[in-house]
C-alpha cells in the first residue's frame, strides 16, 4: 500500500501503524494537485508494488464560508485538490491499470455533493463534480476492465470534524437526528472502501454507495408534524 500526502509526518505514522499490524506500506510526498508530483509518485509506486491495481481518492480540503462571498483564487485552489486531485491520479494511476488489464478505483465523495452544505464554500460544488467524474470514469474506462465507484459518507469523526464532536451538545444533536443514533467513524468508511475495491464487487460500476447511519433518508423526521412526535432519543437532541 502507498499513501500520497502533503503531510509527509503523518503518511510516516500512517505507514508505522500498517507495518505493526503486518502490513506492508510506503509513505510519499504528493501533492495531488500538482501533475508532476503525481507522476513522480505513480513511478515510485510501480518501482515498489509493481502497475496500480487499486486507486482511492481520498484528497480533500474545506472553507468556511456564504457561496455569495467565496473568492475566485480560493475557489480554484478548492477544486485542484477536490477534483482535480481525482483526475490526475485516476488518470496517471488508471495508465497503469490498463496495461495490468484492470483495476478499481473508489473516489470519496460526501453527502454534500447530493445535498447542498450552505456556508462551506465550493465544498458541495466540488464533491456533485467527484461524483459525476467517477460516473463518467466507470463509463469510459469499463472496456479496460476497471471500475469506477463513489462512497459518500455523511456525519463521519475525522480529524477534519473533530472539533465540532468535541462540543457535547452539537454531539448529542447530531446522534439525535441520525437512524442509526451515533455519528460515523473511520473504519465505518474504510470497510466499505475496501469491499469496493476488491473483487467480492466486481460486478459493481459506476455507483455512489451513501455511507451515512440512514441520515439521507431520514429528512423528513426534521420536519415539524404536530401529533407525530419523535422518539425521545431524537427530542432530547432537539432540546439539549
Amino acid at each position: 500500500m502507498a499513501l500520497l500526502d502533503r503531510d509527509f509526518d503523518h503518511a510516516l505514522e500512517v505507514t508505522a501503524d500498517i507495518e505493526r499490524s503486518g502490513g506492508q506500506a510506503v509513505a510519499i510526498s504528493c501533492d495531488v494537485a500538482d501533475k508532476h508530483n503525481v507522476e513522480r509518485a505513480a513511478v515510485e509506486v510501480e518501482r515498489t508494488f509493481g502497475p496500480c491495481e487499486v486507486l482511492v481518492n481520498n484528497a480533500a480540503t474545506l472553507y468556511p464560508g456564504a457561496i455569495m462571498d467565496a473568492d475566485l483564487d480560493r475557489w480554484r485552489q478548492l477544486m485542484d485538490v477536490n477534483i482535480g486531485g481525482y483526475l490526475l491520479c485516476a488518470q496517471i494511476f488508471g495508465r497503469q491499470m490498463m496495461a495490468v488489464g484492470g483495476g478499481s478505483m473508489v473516489h470519496v465523495g460526501s453527502l454534500s455533493g447530493q445535498v447542498p452544505q450552505a456556508f462551506s464554500g465550493p465544498y458541495s460544488v466540488s464533491k456533485a463534480g467527484v461524483a459525476m467524474l467517477s460516473r463518467l470514469l466507470a463509463v469510459e474506462l469499463g472496456d479496460h476492465h476497471i471500475r469506477s465507484n463513489l462512497v459518500s459518507p455523511g456525519m463521519v469523526r475525522t480529524a477534519m470534524t473533530e472539533m465540532i464532536y468535541r462540543d457535547p451538545v452539537a454531539l448529542r444533536k447530531r446522534e439525535a437526528i441520525v437512524p442509526a443514533r451515533r455519528i460515523g467513524s473511520a473504519p465505518d468508511l474504510a470497510e466499505v472502501v475496501l469491499f469496493l475495491a476488491s473483487k467480492r464487487s466486481a460486478y459493481i460500476n459506476g455507483q455512489d454507495i451513501v455511507v451515512d447511519g440512514g441520515l439521507s433518508t431520514a429528512w423528513l423526521t426534521l420536519v415539524p408534524r404536530p401529533g407525530f412526535e419523535r422518539t425521545d432519543a431524537a427530542a432530547e437532541g432537539e432540546s439539549a
